[in-house]
């Protein structure tokens, strides 16, 4: 479930103080009207840890930053064959330091998949022939027959 807006410190001060005056946790939930697990939470909190201010949350802090990542974004969508190279550069010319590997996953994420260059055009069809045929031509078989059969093979067919 999604967690709601932050308890401010002074209502934590609040509950804090009933709560060393003597009172339960279902009549200072009544009376600052905030739920009862939460005054609950409050209270042991503070036994635990002795504080009521926000306490630092586990996990890893954020690699880049929201209008970074914007940034980052809008240059990709004016050059879609832009590296995460030269990101990474363009992105240091802004004095914004991230690595490649976060680039391309920050990207991924928004939906950019793969930047990679032009795919190599194919063969032509008479090239195709030829390079199918010559290896896999006979031992026996020569060379000018081959060549006089694709040939032959590409005039008609």
């Amino acid at each position: 479930m999604p967690r709601t807006k932050e308890i401010s410190e002074d209502l934590r001060l609040q509950v804090i103080n009933m709560h060393k005056a003597g009172k339960g946790f279902k009549s200072i939930s009544k009376s600052l009207d905030v739920h009862q697990s939460t005054v609950r939470q409050i209270v042991y909190k503070w036994r635990k840890f002795s504080a009521v201010a926000t306490l630092l949350r586990s996990g890893h802090p954020a690699e880049i930053t929201a209008s970074a990542q914007c940034r980052m974004i809008n240059e990709v969508k004016k050059n879609l064959r832009v590296s995460a190279k030269d990101l990474q550069k363009s992105l240091e010319h802004a004095n914004i330091s991230v690595d490649e590997s976060t680039i391309r996953k920050t990207l991924n994420k928004n939906g950019v998949h793969g930047r990679t260059p032009w795919k190599k055009p194919r063969l032509s069809k008479k090239k195709h022939f030829c390079a199918f045929y010559v290896s896999k031509s006979a031992p026996g078989c020569s060379t000018a027959l081959l060549a006089k059969y694709s040939v032959d093979r590409l005039n008609y067919g």
